[in-house]
């Protein structure tokens, strides 16, 4: 999170709706929408991933077929990007100051 937590601040992305994504399913710094969002986020980055039928329905009623295109794409080019640098080694590089750099803990 830390390069796209200080893009996500150019595009009005709070620092509220930051220090409340681990929670953004009961938060209420989110939309339904934005939490719909993250739920595939989450279903596509997990391993493996699995975006059920219900939540493609779900997001249907919001979005159309190109923005979900556009959405689906974004999310899978920037889970590329974060597992590439998690590949070499890549840490966070001070954008948000170390405040929010959310990493999964590492296995022993």
């Amino acid at each position: 999170m830390d390069i796209g937590s200080a893009v996500g601040r150019e595009m009005g992305i709070t620092e509220e709706q930051l220090a409340a994504l681990p929670a953004y399913a009961t938060s209420a710094h989110f939309s339904e929408l934005e939490k719909t969002v993250l739920d595939l986020a989450v279903a596509m980055t997990s391993t493996p991933a699995e975006v059920s039928d219900d939540l493609r329905a779900k997001l249907r009623e919001h979005l159309s077929e190109g923005q979900l295109v556009e959405i689906v794409s974004i999310i899978a080019w920037e889970n590329h990007r974060a597992r590439f640098n998690r590949a070499f080694g890549i840490r966070e590089m001070g954008f948000s100051d170390g405040a929010f750099c959310v990493l999964p803990e590492r296995k022993s």
